[in-house]
């Protein structure tokens, strides 16, 4: 190098403390990192590839995030390629949005660094108002020169996902959003997908796919259930990364024989039997608050019912009303708040079971007050109809039901006579059912599993946020 040759060397581009304090380190092998030096420390460390401290650096920034700094932070990593750090700001910033949104290194974003943010799936909000107020607060931190790119953050926006009322009272009613052709086409899109939840299959896009926070594991819910001496309201939360159970928020009502599923980040409760009577009351848990609340009651009691989600709805099918079993059904709309009578099932059934596969619902097996059912009938949303399929190899009612890799799985049981260790599966290609390796111990009123993004009564199993998983039918005498 020519500098070999040369007296005199001139170092461009460092600071001339944080040079000094690399020359000490280089002899004493010590150096302390803090907020006085970091930010000249950290690039003469790059530019003299003495990575140890650089990487002290980047771990004592690492350890100062917070939502008042952390763009700036991933700024910084950014700009001296420290993609550790600038992965972990980042993460950081997805995290804790809502929080991040209210700073002033939010209002001072580019465009392209907003539009970034507001179109992860992996934003974590508690709610879709989080992010389209975090868009207008942007705007109008420089309205004039900000204006024209309402139409592209509202593109990344998830309109069809924030409540009817949001929609009508505060997104048409905004001048900025209003006087844009493209604005108004997103805000008649959303209120389509309010106005027709039998066609959400088909008017699904990005848009009205919820997001669900990085790193997040599943977790898995017991709710209520009992035995023939208590019922109760009480809940725990198993989660998957520390192998730990967890007593949660209980809910406001004892329920055995409840059904329980998960939509969006929240789980359901839905009827379910309280030791005195049948139920039609619902509520829903918040992980997040660790709050339950009460939701719109049902049209009708139901214990003894099966539950599922498709497509951001919540149906609920067949039961037992106190007085007789039931073929009804009916779909909760959270986005409105409203229960809305379905199609009957061609039979009664209680202690069924209700899965979703293909974007269709499945009610398998049952009890309808003389026989146990092998019959199985399939909903199909967007036609408002139920249709025979297949009925399994026996008759099972509280069996456990599942979907894997594009098949239902049917563990368990009581066929009349006795509980059941067997097993089927249906291919809904093939049309047919098939037995599969029996379980090692007959069981039935086995809970049955759901999906959630954290399974059903022993208590009642359930799985979301973030993963959100449902566990909870009662445990009651078939």
């Amino acid at each position: 190098m020519s500098e070999s040759r040369q007296t005199h060397v001139t170092l461009h581009d460092i600071d001339p403390q944080a040079l000094d304090q690399l020359v000490q380190f280089a002899y004493t092998a010590e150096i302390v990192v803090g907020e006085g030096n970091v930010q000249t420390l950290l690039p003469a460390a790059s530019l003299l590839q003495l990575n140890g401290v650089r990487d002290a650096c980047c771990k004592f920034l690492l350890s100062q995030l917070d939502p008042s700094n952390c763009l700036g932070i991933r700024g910084f990593a950014d700009s001296h390629s420290c993609s550790d750090l600038l992965k972990a700001a980042h993460r950081y910033v997805l995290q804790h949005f809502v929080d991040v949104a209210k700073t002033e290194e939010f209002m001072l974003l580019p465009l392209k660094q907003v539009l970034e943010l507001v179109s992860s799936d992996s934003l974590n909000v508690p709610s879709e108002e989080d992010v389209y107020r975090a868009v207008l607060s942007w705007v109008k931190h420089d309205v004039d020169a900000r204006r024209q790119h309402v139409p592209r953050l509202m593109k990344c926006v998830r309109l069809p996902l924030l409540s009817r009322d949001f929609l009508l009272g505060h997104v048409d009613a905004e001048s900025l959003v209003r006087h844009h052709p493209d604005c108004k086409d997103l805000l008649i899109e959303a209120l389509k997908f309010h106005l027709l939840p039998e066609q959400r299959g088909v008017l699904g896009s990005s848009r009205t796919r919820p997001r669900h926070c990085e790193g997040a594991g599943p977790v898995l819910f017991a709710v209520g259930g009992g035995s023939l001496f208590a019922i109760h309201g009480d809940c725990e939360a198993y989660d998957t990364r520390t192998d730990r159970w967890h007593v949660v928020a209980s809910m406001s009502t004892r329920r055995a024989r409840v059904g329980v599923a998960a939509v969006g980040n929240r789980l359901y409760a839905v009827g379910g039997y309280d030791g005195t009577s049948d139920l039609a009351t619902v509520e829903s848990y918040d992980p997040v608050t660790n709050v339950w609340q009460p939701e719109v009651s049902m049209g009708t009691r139901r214990s003894c019912l099966g539950v599922a989600a498709l497509h951001g709805l919540l149906y609920a099918a067949g039961g037992y009303d106190g007085a007789s079993c039931l073929n009804s059904a009916e779909r909760y709309d959270p986005l409105t708040g409203t229960w809305t009578s379905i199609a009957a099932m061609s039979t009664r059934r209680r202690y069924v079971r209700v899965a979703m596969l293909d974007g269709n619902l499945y009610a398998v097996g049952g009890y309808d007050s003389s026989s146990h059912l092998a019959t199985v009938e399939k909903y199909e949303p967007q036609v408002n109809t139920w249709t025979p399929v297949a009925s399994m190899l026996s008759r099972r009612s509280s069996a456990g039901v599942a979907v894997l890799e594009g098949a239902l799985y049917v563990a368990g049981g009581n066929d009349g006579t006795s509980c059941l260790n067997s097993v089927e599966r249906y291919s809904p290609k093939a049309g047919a059912w098939e037995s599969v390796a029996p379980m090692n111990i007959r069981r039935c009123a086995v809970p049955q599993h759901t999906d959630w993004e954290c399974p059903p009564s022993l208590p009642q199993w359930v799985c979301p946020p973030q993963r959100l998983t449902n566990v909870s039918h009662g445990l009651t005498p078939a």
